[in-house]
């Protein structure tokens, strides 16, 4: 006897009701397309951060706590998903420093501590339920540095843009055409495949391929971070910017190659900002990148278990140093009316080699939509509902159901089937630098198998801006 399916009626709920709040919001009569709220927005960090001053200090601390009920498994694996009841409580806390010795030239340095885990280890899901969870246990919970770079900006036009200052970036006025240049180390997703909907883990969604391209295996370490050069070339309506960076030396790993001959990551990317919708926010990003590693490939890891020279596929043993992995990505953002954007992405990769950085992955498609309570005078609340579909190409697929290991995957077997996901989350602005936070995420054939889910994991944040 089948169980009533209360977790997906009620994000199912909860998605229309952020979807369809645009439309409420517009049937009031005071709240037209020239109608703009009038409200200063109220302090968003319990410390002041002047634009006056050279110096940069702040800081947040980001606690999330996720649960899942049992779900139905008819069998599970060592990377599985754990189909008996669990929660778990992550960590993320990072001090932002920076110093502006010109208006040309700054310097960032930021210091960042991770702890606590996720469900199940962050095991058994393309899209993991929330991105702030280092995967790699064994790394410890020691104070790293996140960020240590260089940026200096070489101007082309006389003609100024006002900018609010961020920990990311600390000039208020910005040439109109300028070229940007960052060396150090970051991430690759502080520069690219950006998006206004989904990119922020504390204030936004929390699942991986939402906040990110699911299929982008960009260049980083097991925390997420990686060392390079970025050029990014800015004019008023487009922008284009590429990056030369540092891989890991083996899949999901803590350290990163210094092989640049056989292990680097070239990525490029092209911002087209349109006027589609007048006095709207639009963009549009057009992703590439191509990845160099010590990388195995999954066709030939099928052959070697098929002639019985490894007991099972492992990806392990076709590794082969220089090996390339390529992809593409599509990323839009469009302002429907005051603070209401629809937001999406396409991603692929090429799907024969492992997946080596970020999750396994290989053609997703995501389409949402966000908001930001000005409309119902709250200008520092978020609402976001988005919908995503994730899968993987015949090989690895294949690969999988023979009982091989990825970083994520691995359930003994596979009965094959997308990855869909829906993700539902309202943040509240408390007090100053305190928000609080409920998300709600529902996922079918979680880690590609048809015969294991569904479930729903919902989840509370507490984040603290300084």
């Amino acid at each position: 006897m089948s169980k009533f399916p209360f977790g997906q009626v009620a994000i199912l709920a909860l998605l229309l009701v952020i979807h369809c709040a645009p439309l409420f919001a517009q049937a009031d009569p005071n709240a037209g397309a020239t109608a703009e709220p009038t409200q200063s927005n109220p302090r968003d960090t319990f410390f002041e951060h002047p634009d006056a001053t050279k110096w940069w200090i702040s800081g947040q601390a980001n606690f999330v706590f996720q649960a899942h009920g049992s779900f139905y498994a008819l069998y599970s694996g060592t990377n599985s998903l754990k189909n008996a009841p669990e929660s778990a409580v992550s960590r993320v806390l990072t001090l932002y420093t920076g110093y502006e010795f010109t208006p040309n030239t700054a310097v960032y340095l930021d210091v960042e501590e991770a702890g606590w885990g996720g469900i199940s280890g962050a095991l058994g899901l393309a899209g993991f339920t929330n991105l702030d969870v280092v995967r790699n246990p064994q790394l410890g919970t020691a104070p790293y540095i996140a960020r240590l770079m260089l940026q200096e900006i070489v101007p082309f036009s006389k003609e100024k843009i006002e900018q609010e200052r961020s920990a990311l970036e600390l000039q208020t006025q910005l040439p109109v055409r300028r070229l940007e240049i960052r060396v150090g180390k970051f991430s690759t997703a502080d520069f690219f495949d950006y998006n206004i909907g989904g990119t922020d883990s504390h204030y936004q969604f929390l699942n991986w391929v939402v906040d990110n391209n699911g299929p982008y295996d960009y260049a980083a370490d097991t925390r997420g971070y990686t060392i390079g050069a970025l050029l990014d070339y800015e004019d008023r309506n487009w922008g284009l910017r590429f990056a030369e960076l540092a891989m890991p030396k083996v899949a999901n790993g803590p350290d990163l190659s210094a092989n640049i001959a056989n292990s680097r990551a070239e990525n490029i990317e092209l911002e087209l900002r349109p006027t589609l919708l007048s006095g709207r926010d639009t963009k549009l990003r057009f992703l590439s990148y191509v990845n160099h590693g010590n990388m195995g490939n999954y066709r030939e890891s099928i052959q070697l278990y098929k002639e019985g020279v490894t007991p099972t596929p492992d990806i392990t043993a076709t590794r082969i140093p220089g090996t390339i992995k390529y992809g593409f990505g599509i990323n839009f953002q469009q302002e429907l009316i005051k603070d209401v954007w629809a937001f999406g992405r396409w991603g692929w990769n090429d799907g024969k080699t492992e997946s080596f950085c970020y999750t396994e992955d290989e053609s997703g498609i995501e389409t949402g939509t966000y908001l930001v309570g000005t409309r119902w005078g709250r200008s520092l609340d978020r609402a976001g509902a988005v919908f995503v579909s994730s899968g993987i190409k015949s090989y690895h697929q294949q690969y999988l159901a023979d009982g091989g290991l990825g970083f994520l995957l691995g359930d003994g077997g596979l009965t094959y089937g997308r990855e869909t996901i829906e993700e539902a989350f309202y943040t509240v602005h408390a007090w100053r630098g305190l928000f609080v936070a409920v998300d709600l995420q529902h996922i079918n054939n979680p880690g590609y198998n048809r015969v294991r889910g569904p479930l729903t994991v919902p989840g509370v944040r507490l984040h603290l801006e300084f």
